[in-house]
């Protein structure tokens, strides 16, 4: 019996999916040794399995209709990550910046396609390919470097956004482009008309229909159903866009952006991604199976040649760009070895060129050869970009041009990118008791904090009151770093389920090793399984309820107040010790070899030692007390800078490190009472 057949019979996609996916995982990991994208990983394995490898996939209609889907996700997650309000603090560089690259790519592209022979039409397609650079690969290997938040990371994202933008109106002009149209005029009045339109739905629908349904799905606690919603809202909108005769790919990106204005954006997001990933990676096995890798061969010369031209268009209208928004050329040679590379979204405009004969089979090959070794090139490019960059500047020119080169920034710095992220900051998961209770002391002690719960009522009515609250499951990577979780200092887990309490632990870690995570859990058997996914510290409340239980207990029968605290310490260090005991990783050994030390900070608010405005240098805190004062905050300001003739004054806050008993006999002596 031939299974194969039967597999085939019953799902006939199904041999091919697994060919697709296996081969690619092989092809994938190796490609990760020698790192190098998993973009470029895709495109290799649809070159194999192709027609022009090893026809190893015959159904490539049905790889197309999953690739189509893969796009559709893709536009529309981006539509979810493209905050119009965010982009306002950088919108000088998305706007300004981000179409000058643009227009400037193509303007220089097309001079030179049409000089080289081809229709102004064609050429101006090929400017069009050439403008748009890869948002998946450089992106990605910004945030492996950690250089998104910096200014030229901040620039580069700026022109990748508008360029992610612009594929939209592209692939509405390609038809056109081609002759679809016999007056262009009137079928471009069109499609500002239906633009219109759509947009003014997009706007309705962002403000008043969509935030108050999913309000209502988020409010049944039913993930699968508000995972239904938010797909069928992708998908609805991008066909409600096809039958106005505009792309799938636009009405996902607008279906995206209706989401986005909605408080669920990040929690949406991350539902969506795994299933953006899996089709996506279909439509690169698409372009891939479209390669003749023999074609490379033959016309080697001739494709190296033009990656050099691309490479050299690119970086130099990108650099012009950069520098025409007051970056300094140091940083815009930077900006320009980011993004000289042809992206994703070209080899999708490509396909529809292909599709309205812009583009014969011949230049067809010729594009993806350049596409994808520009691909190949960027990541070892960005690692030696720097690098690059030094050397043109240290060029021996003329002394004129020089000055220029090496001239600081212009008029933008990182004081213009508003609304910059959180770092060192508090982050509370849950908002109940314990999460309200926490971020209202974060708040007089103007710790900076950011809050994640799953109850959309809470959201919604915190949020109207200005706190800094979003709507998302914390176990889920997207909704983590939208709050920068590796970036804090601090983590307080205060939710009562604890196998979520478990998946948080674990995503977070996952995200950064030195945030503190403190958990809040019900019983004192839960301690070791959260110390053990990597939780550092573990409240139950079972254990804490008992000994407040006990306090109030010795108070009724007159029990002297410092026995009382006496003996709770006593209660709660052989506890907590025998709880932590478990958790045997080398961190924590380490703790124990410490010597006995705390910091602490103090208001001075009396002077029974005789501190009050004297010099450090006379009142031998460190001789006298065995104390050291590391740090004072006055007036609002907190120094470091500690000498000799530093005084204390009544009202300081001062930070000191000292083993208990001395903190506990300076408190005595200067704390409040």
């Amino acid at each position: 019996m031939n299974y194969y057949l039967i597999a085939s019979a019953e799902l006939p996609m199904l041999p091919d999916i697994v060919i697709i996916f296996g081969l690619a995982t092989l092809v994938i990991l190796l490609f990760m040794r020698l790192k190098v994208p998993t973009i470029i990983g895709f495109l290799f394995t649809g070159a194999i399995a192709g027609p022009y490898g090893l026809s190893l996939v015959n159904a490539s209609t049905t790889v197309d209709v999953l690739s189509e889907i893969g796009v559709i996700l893709l536009l529309f997650v981006i539509g979810m990550e493209f905050s119009l309000k965010s982009l306002m603090s950088i919108k000088k560089a998305v706007f300004i910046g981000g179409s000058l690259q643009v227009a400037l790519t193509i303007l220089i592209a097309s001079t030179a396609s049409y000089f080289l022979g081809f229709e102004w039409n064609v050429a101006v397609f090929f400017g069009f390919l050439l403008a748009l650079s890869s948002t998946a690969i450089v992106l990605k290997l910004l945030q492996e470097s950690g250089q998104v938040n910096n200014l030229t990371g901040k620039t580069i994202l700026a022109i990748l956004i508008f360029q992610d933008i612009i594929i939209v109106p592209m692939m509405l002009l390609t038809p056109m482009l081609a002759g679809e149209s016999d007056n262009i005029f009137l079928s471009l009045f069109y499609m500002i008309v239906k633009g219109g339109l759509v947009i003014l739905i997009t706007i309705l629908s962002a403000k008043y229909l969509i935030p108050n349904l999913l309000y209502r799905i988020a409010r049944t606690r039913n993930e699968e159903l508000f995972l239904l919603s938010i797909i069928v809202i992708c998908f609805s909108v991008a066909f409600l866009t096809s039958l106005m005769g505009l792309s799938l790919g636009l009405g996902a990106f607008l279906a995206g952006l209706i989401i986005s204005e909605s408080e669920y954006s990040h929690h949406a997001t991350g539902k969506i991604l795994p299933f953006r990933e899996i089709f996506l990676s279909f439509f690169f096995v698409s372009v891939g199976m479209l390669f003749d890798v023999g074609f490379l061969f033959q016309h080697i010369g001739i494709i190296l040649l033009l990656v050099l031209m691309v490479f050299s268009i690119k970086f130099i209208m990108t650099a012009i760009a950069v520098r025409s928004i007051g970056v300094d050329f140091k940083e815009a040679f930077i900006v320009g070895f980011s993004i000289f590379q042809i992206g994703e979204f070209s080899l999708l405009l490509a396909k529809e060129g292909l599709k309205f004969e812009l583009l014969d089979e011949n230049n067809y090959q010729y594009f993806l050869a350049v596409s994808i070794i520009t691909m190949a090139i960027t990541p070892f490019v960005i690692n030696k970009r720097e690098n690059l960059s030094f050397k043109i500047v240290n060029l021996p020119l003329p002394k004129q041009l020089k000055t220029k080169f090496i001239s600081a920034a212009g008029s933008i710095s990182m004081a213009n990118f508003e609304g910059e992220e959180l770092s060192d900051h508090l982050v509370i998961i849950g908002y109940g008791l314990n999460g309200r209770n926490l971020s209202k002391a974060a708040k007089r002690a103007k710790i900076p904090y950011s809050i994640i719960e799953m109850n959309p009522e809470t959201v919604r009515v915190e949020a109207e009151k200005g706190e800094p609250i979003i709507y998302g499951d914390a176990s889920n990577e997207i909704v983590l770093k939208h709050v920068n979780v590796h970036r804090a200092r601090v983590v307080v887990i205060a939710i009562s389920n604890s196998d979520a309490t478990k998946s948080i632990i674990a995503a977070i870690r996952l995200l950064t090793k030195n945030a503190s995570i403190i958990v809040r859990t019900r019983y004192v058997n839960e301690i070791s399984a959260n110390l053990s996914m990597g939780a550092d510290e573990v409240i139950p409340e079972e254990f804490e309820t008992s000994i407040e239980i006990f306090t109030r207990v010795l108070n009724k029968y007159l029990i002297a107040k410092d026995e009382i605290e006496d003996f709770t310490e006593e209660v709660r260090s052989h506890n907590y010790e025998m709880f932590r005991s478990t958790k045997t990783n080398g961190r924590d050994r380490l703790n124990l070899d410490l010597p006995e030390i705390n910091f602490v900070s103090l208001k001075v608010a009396r002077d029974s030692g005789n501190y009050i405005n004297k010099p450090l240098k006379k009142i031998n805190l460190r001789e006298g007390l065995g104390i050291n004062l590391v740090a004072l905050k006055r007036d609002g300001k907190t120094t470091s800078n500690i000498n000799g003739e530093t005084k204390l004054k009544f009202g300081d806050i001062v930070y000191v490190v000292g083993k208990p008993e001395s903190l506990g006999v300076f408190e005595k002596e200067v704390g409040e009472s």
